[in-house]
């Protein structure tokens, strides 16, 4: 039997966690389905699966096999596209994943204008506001805004985003402007799960980092809901300046202890190292990285590119 066909069929039954489905995706039979597992159970001298009448689980040595037939699999794709002349052609779904508010902010219009530049292309943009594992989870690039570790992944720098706080001129106005860290615990503060955890505001006083705990009146865990509370008047909430750039400019909000800002965190754009990377993958970066830069820039982003290893 063919290995690549082996390895499409393998991978198709990881993602979908049932044979019955990954026959209907291929398309195959259930049967068939089966047999390439089985037999490349053999070949192997592992079992990949662990089957119930209910589920399916990759076995452990089967998640580690996963990430290479996926590796291998899209070398071939892109090998062959070499083959046939289509490697300045991008075609195929592409799946790109950040966090929920830097795609509604910033992502969803150059994928907008990606898709509208390269119509080959088909686009999966996936928002979550957690750590998405690119290859186990089957993404090609993800947005990621942190110190990043040493890893396998490809990171371009596309630029910075800093923390502030923010409330509307109305509120300012009413309740007076804090002139000090200490001066928010006499303030209603709208607090995030993540950028204000636990009641905590993290900043830089005098080159030495310092912390203020508040109690907030409201605490959420979505960005654009707390900066609507803000703007509403309810008081002072916490940002990522790429959040907050179009509120700042038509002033429905401003910034509060400008002086007091958090550190910066950089902003990447990664993809899995590979020997050739994808037409599509290459398309992606060449087309958004300048726009990223653009976007951030907007709000004092600096620029530079690295390789994380």
């Amino acid at each position: 039997m063919d290995r690549f066909h082996e390895l499409r069929v393998f991978v198709a039954v990881a993602e979908a966690a049932s044979f019955a489905k990954a026959a209907g995706a291929l398309p195959s039979s259930p049967p068939a389905v089966t047999r390439a597992v089985a037999a490349l159970e053999e070949r192997l001298g592992v079992r990949l699966f662990n089957r119930t009448t209910r589920r399916v689980v990759l076995t452990e040595p089967g998640v580690r096999f996963l990430e290479d037939a996926r590796r291998v699999l899209s070398d071939l794709e892109t090998a062959e596209q070499d083959v046939r002349g289509e490697a300045r052609d991008a075609s195929g779904k592409l799946a790109i994943t950040s966090s929920v508010t830097f795609g509604r902010s910033v992502l969803q219009s150059i994928v907008a204008d990606f898709v509208a530049a390269h119509p080959k292309v088909r686009v999966s943009m996936m928002l979550h506001d957690r750590i998405v594992d690119l290859v186990d989870e089957g993404f090609d690039l993800a947005v990621r805004i942190a110190h990043l570790p040493d890893s396998s992944l490809v990171a371009t720098t596309v630029g910075e985003v800093r923390g502030m706080l923010v409330a509307s001129p109305e509120y300012l106005q009413t309740r007076g402007k804090p002139r000090i860290p200490p001066d928010l615990k006499t303030h209603s503060v709208i607090g995030h799960v993540t950028l204000l955890t636990g009641g905590t505001w993290r900043h830089v006083d005098h080159g030495r980092e310092g912390r203020v705990t508040v109690q907030p009146i409201v605490e959420t865990n979505d960005a654009h809901a707390n900066i609507a509370l803000a703007e509403a008047g309810h008081g002072i909430t916490a940002v990522l300046s790429y959040m907050v750039t179009e509120q700042i400019k038509a002033s429905k909000l401003v910034p509060v202890l400008e002086t007091f800002a958090a550190p910066s965190v950089p902003v990447h754009l990664i993809y899995a190292q590979r020997r050739i990377v994808s037409p599509k993958v290459r398309a992606f970066v060449d087309f958004a990285v300048p726009r990223l830069r653009t976007k951030l820039a907007e709000t004092g982003q600096s620029r530079r590119t690295k390789r994380a290893r």
